[in-house]
């Protein structure tokens, strides 16, 4: 058992679990993170493990089972304190998965008391009076209430998370956090005589979680995005390090995989295409009737001779229009996981051709797509924007590939050109 281990994470996504690690290392913690719950002892001498799920829309009580399972994993190898990862934009129902999994994890650990905060100021994720804001709109006036699985449409985040838990939720303001450390505390303390489990916190800057940091010094269970990663580290006394995000040199071809519908997503890859650079959409409705493995080979076949002379770009990314349409004709789940099993395809494919250097955006894409390669572990490394670092791993043919997995809603329009630029 590792003797250094502070910190266990258990993220409801790949994506959100990159992004977690990513904000961890730049505080100066080496961290591994695991795709799904290891079945051995954690041999890596790190300061924190994150431990990445496909949770995030699976039904509660599976996303229960595979949390109590990544906890169970994470106490037997010596973490001090759980962090409960979800996405900055809260994404869940009013069914979960947020609640019930907080709810299941505060029961394991015998704690009557946690924290809810997606606030990522680095991304444009805020919350003010427990509302959330992206960039300078609510959420549900930020294309998010349109999203394909988990339609954001309330920005009031005592509300939504009242919904979904039977403890009752309260709320930690600005003002009090502006107080810093000492008026955190006495807020929560209040909230606890007042019967409140859960309280959101309010935070408009990474000062904002800086000052909230020190007050979650021994609190049992930490659930956020990853925002609030940034004050912790200090807590254990370690301070940031560049030592921490070195990897491997980078070598072979590139490619980007992309299964995002969001705002963000769907302007990257315009952007991509705008430069002139090769890209190839992939029709949902092409991959029904048992069509999904003659689309593979139709893409791989056009990628092959391209990816010599530069990243090439395959996305099934779609206005949300587009999407509803496939959706009425395949129902919502199963319309994703074929395009999910189908970029799965594509990238282990790209990978077989040479590819090493591999962008895959969207939480759910990438879940499929790092199962897909066999990756079981990941080492961190230089963050390409917030949110989003290169990773390196080894896939299951044993070639070493640096792959960056991005949350639909972050990077920049360009995001898709630049991140082989920033890659050592």
């Amino acid at each position: 058992m590792t003797k250094t281990l502070k910190l266990g994470c258990i993220a409801d996504d790949f994506t959100g679990a990159t992004d977690l690690a990513n904000n961890l290392v730049r505080s100066g913690m080496r961290v591994v993170q695991t795709i799904g719950v290891p079945t051995s002892p954690l041999a890596a001498d790190v300061h924190a493990v994150v431990v990445a799920l496909k949770s995030r829309t699976i039904p509660a009580a599976e996303a229960i089972a595979q949390s109590l399972d990544a906890l169970k994993w994470l106490q037997a190898q010596g973490a001090e304190q759980i962090y409960f990862k979800y996405c900055s934009t809260f994404d869940s129902t009013p069914d979960g998965n947020i609640g019930p999994v907080t709810e299941a994890l505060m029961d394991a650990l015998g704690t009557d008391f946690t924290i809810a905060t997606p606030a990522f100021p680095d991304n444009g994720r805020t919350v003010f009076k427990g509302y959330l804001f992206a960039g300078n709109v609510l959420l549900n006036e930020s294309g998010m209430q349109n999203h394909p699985l988990t339609p954001m449409t309330d920005a009031n985040l005592v509300r939504v998370m009242q919904a979904q838990t039977k403890r009752k939720v309260g709320l930690i303001d600005y003002k009090t956090v502006a107080q810093g450390e000492g008026a955190i505390r006495e807020r929560i303390a209040a909230l606890r005589a007042e019967g409140v489990g859960v309280a959101v916190v309010d935070a408009t800057s990474n000062d904002d979680l800086h000052r909230l940091g020190p007050a979650l010094k021994g609190m049992p269970l930490v659930t956020a995005g990853s925002g609030v990663a940034i004050g912790l580290p200090a807590n254990f006394g370690l301070k940031p390090s560049l030592q921490a995000s070195q990897l491997p040199k980078a070598s072979g071809l590139q490619a980007v995989v992309s299964g995002s519908c969001s705002v963000a997503t769907n302007a990257q890859v315009a952007h991509f295409k705008a430069t002139g650079r090769p890209a190839m959409a992939i029709n949902p409705a092409a991959l029904m009737n048992g069509q999904s493995e003659a689309v593979v080979q139709q893409v791989l076949v056009w990628a092959a001779p391209l990816l010599q002379g530069g990243p090439v770009l395959v996305y099934s990314t779609a206005e949300p229009e587009a999407v509803k349409a496939v959706q009425a004709q395949l129902g919502v789940a199963e319309a994703g996981a074929l395009v999910e099993h189908a970029l799965a395809s594509v990238a282990r494919g790209l990978v077989d051709l040479g590819v090493q250097q591999l962008v895959v955006a969207g939480g759910e894409t990438s879940g499929a797509c790092v199962q897909a390669l066999g990756i079981a572990q990941l080492q961190i490394g230089p963050q390409i924007d917030p949110g989003v670092p290169w990773c390196h791993a080894h896939s299951a043919n044993g070639e070493g590939v640096h792959i960056a997995l991005k949350s639909g809603n972050f990077g920049t329009e360009d995001f898709f050109t630049k991140a082989f630029v920033a890659l050592p």
